[in-house]
């Protein structure tokens, strides 16, 4: 795609104003033989955007790849040409550590992969585990609880990898990786109140945002360690009383704008925590949202709600631009048996901007595209965080 023209083809993909319908949009539902009901908690592509891992909340890795062949040279998304879901050769499958007798299923699950894609860090309530992403053995565990992770993330500057782990007992905890070994960690980061649900990095500005689940921000300088700013982000004004609820933070690639994420809200924020615009649930998506990122290049944003609807809004103003309903997506088989299924997580493609993947309630994956797009690949330093 040229990139003079990227904005206009993304913006233009979705033109659809409300999907009802599957005939308007490119579904692909991931093959899982032994579909279990356990929820999708995690739910990040690769970068080279050939492979997409869940962590469900059975504690249990799920990895399905694009193979490339002459059907499909570059592994993109086909429905003739199925990805596949990758088992081990041992038959045993990626699982976290569970020993400490918690119950996953009831466990915060987080899981967070390295740029290159060569490590995994992930838990689900019990240690943490180091994966080496190319065997899938586990390299290191650490940090047994309490407290339990809540939050993972890879810091990585040059030959410097450091893991940011958010805990349930309000505190950041960094842990050093160097030449594949596992480093005590030497810096904890306290202010929060109850567990910690985001961590986001903008490496021009030096800091690292948190947030809580009681809807705090608060800004960390990246060198010291010292808190910059905190603040609760606002309610709704048909709300009374502070926010309660995991908040989600992720840079644009800009690393000064930031989107927030609540059951209540979108928010795009600046990195010194200045909100500069808000989109609050209403008319057609009514429901609490559940999940939302940055689109490649941050010209959208895609939120999950849990009514099952997925709304797809312009960045810059949140100004919803698209609507899939749940019809359009969603196989009737599952949709008429009462229950509500809706987007646990939502995941962007790292360079298909128009692209997306939705983890499940019921445990399905589902990959979604417009039904006529342009994407082809992004060369572009615009990759969100």
């Amino acid at each position: 795609m040229e990139m003079s023209r990227a904005p206009e083809l993304v913006t233009q993909a979705w033109k659809l104003a409300d999907i009802v319908g599957s005939e308007h949009i490119q579904i692909l539902r991931m093959p899982d033989p032994e579909a279990s009901p356990s929820k999708v908690m995690r739910l990040p592509y690769t970068d080279n955007g050939m492979e997409l891992l869940a962590l469900c909340s059975n504690a249990v890795h799920k990895l399905w790849k694009w193979e490339q062949s002459d059907k499909n040279p570059r592994g993109e998304l086909s429905k003739s040409v199925p990805p596949v879901l990758w088992q081990p050769e041992n038959g045993i499958l990626m699982t976290n550590d569970i020993t400490n007798g918690n119950n996953p299923e009831e466990a915060t699950a987080c899981t967070a992969l390295s740029k290159d894609d060569s490590y995994l860090v992930s838990a689900s309530g019990g240690r943490v585990s180091l994966f080496n992403m190319k065997t899938f053995k586990v390299m290191a565990t650490f940090m047994a609880p309490p407290p339990a992770a809540t939050f993972l993330a890879f810091y990585q500057q040059g030959n410097v990898i450091i893991i940011f782990i958010g805990t349930e007992n309000s505190s950041i905890q960094l842990y050093h990786v160097q030449n594949l070994k596992l480093l005590d960690n030497k810096v904890v980061l306290k202010d929060h109140r109850i567990k910690i649900t985001g961590l986001a990095f903008s490496h021009s500005k030096k800091v690292v945002v948190s947030s809580g689940a009681d809807a705090q921000l608060c800004v960390w300088g990246l060198e010291d360690g010292k808190m910059v700013t905190s603040r609760y982000i606002r309610p709704p004004s048909n709300l009374s009383g502070a926010l309660v609820g995991d908040t989600m933070v992720q840079f644009h690639y800009d690393e000064i704008h930031l989107l927030v994420v609540h059951e209540s809200q979108l928010s795009i924020y600046d990195w010194q925590l200045e909100c500069l615009c808000s989109w609050f649930p209403r008319d057609a998506l009514p429901a609490p949202i559940s999940s939302a990122v940055y689109s490649l290049g941050c010209l959208l944003v895609y939120a999950g709600f849990r009514d099952g609807a997925i709304g797809i809004f312009e960045a810059e103003s949140l100004t919803l631009q698209c609507r899939i309903a749940p019809s359009a997506y969603i196989p009737s088989s599952i949709s008429s048996n009462g229950e509500t299924v809706y987007p646990t997580v939502v995941a962007t493609h790292p360079w298909k901007p128009n692209q997306i993947a939705v983890g499940m309630s019921d445990g399905a994956v589902h990959v979604l595209e417009p039904l006529h797009t342009d994407d082809g690949q992004v060369e572009s330093d615009a990759s969100s965080e």
